[in-house]
């Protein structure tokens, strides 16, 4: 039997041995959470289940779309003789929610968060040369208030939610590392400098301490090589005695010297190493990266110094069979291919972090991402409001996606919160904290990148980079109407019951970044759920012409720097994208594009700096 998902989980941070344990494992519903006490970490379990694609899905074996408080996974794996000498690490790249992780019996670790990758170090439960059982509990609550994204609370998909993930979503899999290695590299480009720095932290196990303070890994050094197709570009190398993240700049002459762009996706190779006193490798990995720049001149955001209009369309990532879980990784790298072949530039990638081989794809393609996380879900169950409770441990989670990844180029900006909504007459509440909390989090983190506090309705933090709002206004009348007065200072505010959520536009760079959302499914059987945005149109032309008007109002108005399009595939019940839900053509691509290929007005204005 093949392996399910059997590509590197983590393409921008790559060591040669490694071992996927994606595939069959155990697996028990444990619906009353009552597994640990009823001795399920001690048994066999009674079904099966196909890693990575949670229980609901098709793909995973089980398809179970009831509630489910609490599952169980139990493997046993073959640990390489080969790995010996060296720490084992158990890595989960996304299980959703709250996930124990058990190796022969000892609890190695725990994490909560579903769509952030956490790591266990199993060396002192688990050798190598030994078969070892590794059990996981994943517990999610739907009552509970969570980050899930589009995941439903009620018992069935409705409206924009659609079904629940549980468990293991993504791959797992384990890696040998020396007790004194690479941690996970943060690479920022810097355009002006013609230079990539690298931050390079350092990890020191307790053997390793040891041998340290003994000296036996005195004079041990960082060294990088950047590479293109003709070889090395440049290299650089620090004492890695000194600090715990030593950092490097890796400077790129002028004849070697080639940006990453939407029409030039270029990747430099980077080979990290440490090396003893004696010249001897003690870890070595790859990566790569890309030299890349992005500003704010004025209302423009500048892609190396050249206002590009970001034609975005809104992807929400669910596929029929795997749900969240890509079937393939040729089915991640389609998604953008086709999403270009419609006209788009880029992606908001909403309500989910996705899988990060989506990211690497994106880099390769010259894709431009805006990065999101999934907040919804932070009501009471059953409470009438939606998301409108996010709690501290959110700008955890957060964190994790932000430094998982920061070094992609393709993301171009941040965006940690959605459809947030309070009057501005309130008292200051929990939202208002998390909110500005997690902007902070994500300024401190990454200062090279535009953030947007949330995206559309209530805007909280005064010194955000980015302003925006949603509109599915259908009649494009009244949606050019909206949006005519943006560079007068008034641009569209979300709100309810004539009440504005927002504190007030001050001149920040400026998008829809919801719009259109057109209802088209002339298929439709009877009784079948099918909606969208607005009024359908009465015919195919009508939704070219709605279509090509609403993209046109907002291409045409200097003081957009883009907009989003929601969305790239119809998902289950909404009908209402570029494709459908199987990928299948629903428009011709050739008129859908046309109506976004001309010369977006921000693009031709006076703001150019543009590098070479």
């Amino acid at each position: 039997m093949s392996i399910p998902r059997p590509e590197y989980p983590r393409p921008q941070f790559v060591r040669k041995d490694w071992l996927c344990l994606n595939g069959e494992w155990e697996f028990e519903i444990d619906q009353g959470d009552s597994g640990l006490e009823r001795g399920l970490l001690g048994r066999p379990l009674a079904g099966r289940i196909t890693v990575p694609f949670c229980p609901e899905s098709r793909l995973s074996g089980v398809e179970n779309h009831d509630f489910l408080e609490a599952v169980w996974y139990r493997r046993e794996v073959g640990i390489p003789s080969s790995w010996a000498g060296r720490r084992v690490l158990l890595h989960f790249q996304a299980v959703d929610y709250d996930a124990t992780v058990w190796v022969n019996g000892e609890e190695v670790g725990r994490h909560r968060g579903g769509f952030s990758p956490f790591t266990c170090d199993v060396s002192d439960a688990a050798r190598p040369g030994e078969r070892v059982t590794v059990v996981v509990r994943a517990r999610d609550n739907h009552r509970d208030p969570q980050p899930r994204g589009k995941q439903a609370q009620t018992f069935g998909p409705r409206g924009a939610i659609y079904v629940r993930t549980t468990g293991i979503w993504q791959s797992v899999w384990m890696e040998p590392v020396p007790e004194f290695h690479l941690g996970r590299p943060r690479l920022t480009p810097d355009v002006a400098n013609s230079v990539i720095r690298v931050e390079q932290p350092l990890v020191l196990r307790r053997a390793a301490a040891e041998r340290f303070q003994s000296a036996k890994l005195d004079g041990v050094r960082l060294q990088a090589q950047l590479l293109d197709s003709d070889g090395i570009v440049t290299e650089a190398e620090c004492s890695a005695e000194l600090d715990l993240c030593p950092q490097l700049a890796l400077w790129i002459p002028e004849g070697r010297r080639r940006l990453w762009s939407i029409e030039d996706p270029h990747l430099y190779d980077l080979v990290l190493k440490l090396v003893d006193g004696k010249g001897e490798v003690v870890d070595e990995a790859r990566s790569y990266a890309g030299l890349r720049s992005v500003a704010i001149c004025g209302k423009a955001i500048t892609l190396n110094g050249r206002p590009v209009f970001q034609r975005l369309v809104l992807d929400q990532g669910y596929y029929p069979d795997g749900i969240m879980t890509a079937p393939s990784d040729e089915a991640l790298r389609r998604d953008i291919e086709l999403s270009k072949e419609a006209g788009f530039n880029g992606a908001r990638l909403h309500q989910k972090v996705f899988e990060e081989r989506f990211l690497y794809h994106a880099d390769r393609l010259g894709y431009l991402i805006w990065g999101e996380f999934g907040d919804w879900g932070c009501r009471h169950y059953g409470e009438e409001k939606d998301h409108q409770q996010p709690t501290p441990s959110y700008i955890t989670e957060w964190l994790e996606v932000l430094e998982r990844d920061y070094s992609h180029p393709s993301i171009v900006g941040w965006c940690p919160l959605n459809e947030t909504w309070q009057s501005l007459h309130d008292r200051i509440t929990t939202l208002d904290a998390v909110t500005r909390g997690l902007y902070l989090a994500t300024k401190a983190l990454d200062r090279t990148r535009p953030v947007l506090d949330t995206s559309g309705y209530s805007h909280r933090v005064a010194e955000a980079d980015i302003y925006d709002c949603h509109d599915y206004t259908q009649d494009t009348d009244l949606f050019a109407e909206h949006h005519a007065d943006v560079g007068k200072g008034n641009p569209y505010y979300n709100g309810r019951d004539g009440q504005t959520w927002s504190i007030p536009y001050r001149g920040q760079p400026f998008f829809v970044s919801e719009f259109g959302g057109i209802w088209w499914n002339p298929d439709v059987r009877e009784g079948e759920e099918s909606w969208g945005y607005g009024e359908r149109p009465k015919s195919i032309e009508e939704f070219y012409e709605r279509f090509t008007r609403l993209c046109g109002i907002l291409l045409d108005d200097p003081d957009h720097f883009g907009y989003c399009y929601t969305q790239l595939t119809d998902i289950l019940q909404e009908q209402n994208g570029i494709y459908g839900f199987d990928r299948s053509l629903k428009f011709d691509m050739a008129r859908i594009r046309a109506a976004q290929e001309r010369p977006a007005a921000i693009e031709t204005n006076s703001c150019r700096h543009s590098e070479s």
